[in-house]
């Protein structure tokens, strides 16, 4: 099955290289496993060429009974899982991206489904997490998009919405004279360091993206943020933050004027085939909703953002 899943990866994506990122290996080991095949079919199965890899006529007939096969598995899969999740104590796999509401997600979780195993991932990157959701090593995953940047859905992984416009907030020294405003503007941290993670998927992009459309160009610092609010405390740097983030003694958390930068909350999902398995996704998801509005609610600079924007949020914490 690997490697018919391979080569239809290839003569889907229409190159080894991209077929390799889809597939999460990397492209000599990927370049190499396909020789193996052509070398047990005794013939080639794709032409190289600039523009990419096209089937060669026994790769067509070769991907003609290859792709029923996988559909078939795919779908037994898909449906196995379907049957054992959250039934009889079985295992319910989240991941998530770093946020506050996680911590309450999974007690949620726990108390709902008392004899399941749940176990978590958190990744840096929604995309390492959607991945890991299409190929069956996460169940549910946490994500967040950025405003501007899209993430790539694998084929079979679907998303509901959370929020689907969260601002970004952003952290500074206490000591900064913008700190004793309710909301900040980009121009009053223009001369200062801004930290940002790149390697979560978007994140760079989206506030290069922001600074451009002010025309600002500031300093960055690439870093973990982790890391970032050390720097912040000690006034090196600002950054952007989420707007349910815990300031630190000597950190002060405000909201961007105009809301430059937000993002997008999701939680991904495979496609289900019965009922129960959607009847279980639901129950995730509200759990969900129920620990994001609990830190919304708690979060004294969101909950004042959330008041002055009539967010729906908030009614349903009212509710």
């Amino acid at each position: 099955m690997r490697h018919l899943r391979a080569l239809c990866a290839i003569a889907d994506t229409g190159s080894v290289r991209k077929a390799a990122r889809q597939l999460g290996v990397t492209q000599p080991s990927l370049t190499t496993q396909l020789g193996r095949i052509e070398r047990a079919l005794g013939g080639q199965l794709f032409t190289r060429e600039r523009t990419g890899s096209r089937p060669t006529p026994l790769g067509t007939s070769v991907l003609s009974r290859a792709r029923p096969i996988v559909a078939e598995m795919s779908a037994l899969v898909a449906e196995a899982k379907d049957t054992v999740m959250l039934a009889g104590g079985a295992r319910f796999r989240i991941g998530s991206t770093g946020n506050r509401a996680v911590a309450g997600w999974l007690r949620r979780l726990q108390a709902r489904l008392p004899e399941a195993d749940i176990p978590i991932r958190i990744d840096v990157s929604p995309s390492t997490l959607l991945q890991m959701v299409a190929e069956n090593q996460l169940d549910a995953a946490f994500v967040h998009e950025v405003a501007g940047c899209p993430l790539n859905f694998p084929d079979g992984v679907r998303h509901r919405v959370l929020v689907e416009r969260e601002p970004q907030f952003v952290a500074l020294p206490a000591s900064h004279p913008a700190a004793d405003r309710e909301q900040v503007s980009l121009a009053d941290l223009a001369g200062e360091s801004w930290l940002v993670d790149s390697s979560a998927d978007g994140e760079w992009a989206g506030l290069r993206r922001v600074f451009a459309a002010e025309g600002l160009n500031p300093r960055v610092v690439h870093g973990d943020y982790l890391t970032g609010a050390d720097l912040v405390v000690a006034g090196q740097v600002v950054s952007p933050c989420q707007p349910t983030a815990r300031p630190r003694p000597g950190m002060a958390i405000r909201p961007l004027e105009g809301d430059p930068l937000t993002v997008r909350l999701l939680l991904a999902s495979r496609e289900v085939v019965s009922a129960e398995a959607e009847a279980s996704l639901d129950a995730a998801f509200a759990d969900l909703e129920s620990a994001y509005r609990e830190v919304a609610w708690t979060s004294t600079a969101y909950r004042r953002w959330l008041m002055s924007h009539d967010s729906p949020l908030l009614r349903s914490h009212a509710a």
